[in-house]
């Protein structure tokens, strides 16, 4: 009776090991997505706020330029300010959020940004002096750092890969929304009814977060187990396999320290994936995307363009609108790396189009005079579909949504919230500096100047992509942790 007991040949495997790929697609089956659609709505309402405000600047410069008042008219100087001011607020929020992201959590993060955010927009739509506007504007663009950092991290957390690359273009989607609303609202608007109206969405995305989750990537992170335990089942339904997803997160969880050192800056692991996304959003401000949008009237009444300013620029953002659903779409359909690399190309041929027009404009002479003043569909309507569609359709198509979304998907768990923090930092300080420059540069030399430049920083967006971008397309995050701990040391292309 015993000496089957004692062979070693025979395998008593009463329940045979699952197939991981196959509990993978069973859990993603079982998902229920309603609640999960729910708390993006929730958060990227912060997005929509802040898309509204950064261009806010755009018809209220175009007002101020030209309004009798001498406490509120802004010349060249002070409408540089203005613009700029956003853009510094917004890397002070951002290297905040390196230290809320991480205290606090994602979603109280978000929620803190209301604060600034209302009282920036009460002190603009009151103001009565200049600098009023100008601490408004920099407490907005406070308050659109902290979401700018906040908002993507807590999505891909809360997000399953079967969805995370059609949510994680939501951020950018509702900032585009943002900014065209603001653009057909100010056809007509006052600009400081304009600020008035800026602070309904931040007052409906504060109530709706108060019913939402935190991410239970973060609450595992803190060891408050079953919290997290509680917000994975509210976000994939009562049928899904929750324990599944529970379990691959605090994985994940164990091999990393509950906070990032600087020893841990000297792996592959940690500065591999962060050198890639700062560098990402340095390069995506460098292709000039944050003047053009701030100055955008400005920009559109120096080019003689058939249409007025402030209709041209609705078209610009409607186009941005359509062009960021297509690319939510296609994001897990054909891939983050193919869509950089077309996005990319499209940029760098606009931007050396509008460069070769407006360097032919300051160059004008009795030959080529009438066909920059007359309104010749030869010349202007070239002009529009550059300026408005190649080039907004290729940012919104790619580096606009795709570089938020790269962002929160391969930074480390341990070091997303600092990292994210960073990243923000180091582009808004980037933007600070191109719109504080650029209308100067264009007044000493002209537009051509700065629209070659972008050109050329588009051509090195291309190369980048090529060398250092890893698909993540299908992967969910522990997946892409696990590619660049396996792999640190092999080329991330």
């Amino acid at each position: 009776i015993q000496s089957p007991l004692r062979s070693g040949s025979i395998n008593y495997q009463t329940f045979p090991a699952e197939n991981p790929q196959d509990v993978q697609q069973n859990h993603n089956r079982s998902v229920s997505n309603k609640k999960l659609y729910v708390a993006v709505f929730s958060a990227v309402l912060g997005n929509f706020s802040f898309g509204f405000s950064m261009v806010y600047s755009s018809p209220t410069i175009a007002t101020l330029n030209q309004t009798s008042d001498p406490n509120l008219h802004m010349d060249t100087g002070q409408s540089s300010i203005f613009g700029s001011t956003f853009t510094l607020g917004a890397a002070v929020g951002g290297l905040s959020s390196m230290w809320l992201n991480d205290r606090l959590g994602r979603k109280l993060t978000i929620m803190v940004s209301a604060v600034p955010s209302v009282l920036g927009y009460a002190i603009m739509g009151s103001a009565q002096r200049v600098w009023m506007l100008y601490l408004g504007r920099l407490l907005t663009g406070f308050a659109g750092g902290l979401t700018a950092s906040s908002i993507p991290v807590y999505i891909a957390e809360i997000s399953h890969p079967g969805v995370r690359g059609v949510l994680g273009a939501c951020p950018q989607i509702m900032a585009v929304f943002g900014s065209l609303l603001l653009y057909g609202l100010g056809v007509k608007l006052h600009w400081r009814w304009l600020a008035v109206t800026g602070e309904i969405p931040i007052l409906l995305m504060i109530v709706l977060l108060c019913f939402m989750p935190e991410s239970p990537r973060f609450l595992l992170s803190k060891e408050r187990g079953v919290e997290a335990l509680r917000s994975l089942s509210w976000l994939r339904g009562p049928n899904a396999n929750c324990r599944f997803e529970y379990q691959q997160i605090e994985e994940s969880l164990s091999s990393q320290a509950s906070q990032i050192t600087l020893m841990d800056m000297t792996e592959p692991f940690f500065y591999k994936p962060i050198l890639i996304t700062v560098t990402m959003r340095l390069l995506q401000q460098l292709t000039g995307i944050t003047p053009l949008l701030v100055y955008l009237e400005t920009i559109f009444n120096k080019t003689h363009v058939i249409l007025k300013g402030k209709y041209a620029a609705v078209v610009v953002g409607a186009v941005r609108l359509v062009s960021v659903l297509i690319a939510a779409v296609l994001m897990d359909k054909a891939g983050r790396k193919i869509l950089l690399f077309i996005s990319g190309t499209i940029m760098f041929l606009s931007m050396l189009s509008m460069g070769l027009y407006t360097k032919i404009e300051t160059d004008q002479d009795s030959t080529t005079q009438h066909l920059i003043d007359s309104p010749s569909l030869i010349t202007l309507i070239p002009l529009i579909s550059i300026m408005l569609f190649i080039f907004d359709t290729g940012y919104a198509m790619g580096w606009g949504p795709i570089t938020w979304l790269l962002m929160s998907e391969i930074l480390p768990l341990k070091a997303r919230g600092v990292a994210s923090g960073l990243c923000v930092s180091v582009s808004w300080i980037t933007a600070f500096i191109l719109t504080e420059l650029f209308m100067n540069i264009v007044d000493t030399t002209g537009l051509y100047v700065p629209f070659l430049f972008f050109s050329g920083v588009c051509l090195a967006n291309l190369i980048f992509t090529g060398l250092c971008i890893f698909e993540t397309k299908g992967k969910s995050l522990e997946q892409i942790e696990a590619h660049f701990r396996n792999d640190s040391a092999a080329s991330l292309g």
